[in-house]
């Protein structure tokens, strides 16, 4: 093992639609049947897909007429969706960082909320030397054409790399082209599998 591929949602931040809209909308019940009903996660994963948010909002808007200003708020205010560093993850990177191990990620992103979103962490996302994001290449974990595409631009071999993701089924479809991958938990549980493939002490 020489490298390591982290997704970015729920894995170095928290991330909900929850977050943005609990700040727009004061009713609890209102607030959990907006955000299931409404802007859920199948309609968002269009934007990961590589969709445009002019085009989604305004199908959603249409469907939800009473709903325009929140479904407006979504992409300009994307980065309020995220609620901040997952605890002990970024000190993480920084110490694989500070080991010389190459650092990756492949995220499912909008190609428009992640350039601003990156920008607010330059600290972070400095230490990495590429990442693939779902939006520009329009395609989308678990697609095994992502990591194909990942593989390829990082110029790793499958072995070569610990891949570290939230989601099940991403994780399934990258250990089934060989790479070494964890489901995350939490950081305790991500250091043990790096320490156990020899990348850090």
């Amino acid at each position: 093992m020489r490298a390591v591929i982290f997704d970015i949602g729920n894995v170095l931040f928290t991330w909900h639609p929850r977050y943005l809209y609990e700040r727009l909308i004061g009713d609890d019940r209102a607030l959990e049947a907006f955000v299931r009903d409404v802007v859920t996660l199948d309609w968002h994963f269009q934007h990961d897909a590589g969709r445009d948010f002019a085009d989604t909002s305004a199908e959603l808007i249409a469907r939800y007429p009473q709903h325009a200003d929140l479904i407006a708020a979504w992409g300009p205010r994307f980065n309020e969706s995220v609620g901040g560093p997952v605890p002990g993850m970024h000190e993480l990177v920084a110490e694989l960082d500070a080991a010389g191990v190459p650092l990756f990620a492949i995220t499912n992103f909008s190609h428009e909320f992640w350039p601003p979103f990156r920008a607010e962490w330059p600290q972070l996302f400095d230490r990495f030397r590429d990442v693939v994001v779902s939006g520009d290449e329009k395609l989308v974990k678990p697609d095994p054409a992502i990591y194909h595409l990942a593989l390829a631009r990082f110029g790793l071999e499958p072995g070569e790399a610990v891949f570290i993701d939230d989601n099940a089924a991403n994780v399934d479809s990258a250990r089934a082209l060989g790479i070494r991958s964890v489901l995350f938990t939490e950081e305790a549980d991500a250091r043990r599998e790096l320490v156990a493939a020899g990348l850090l002490d």
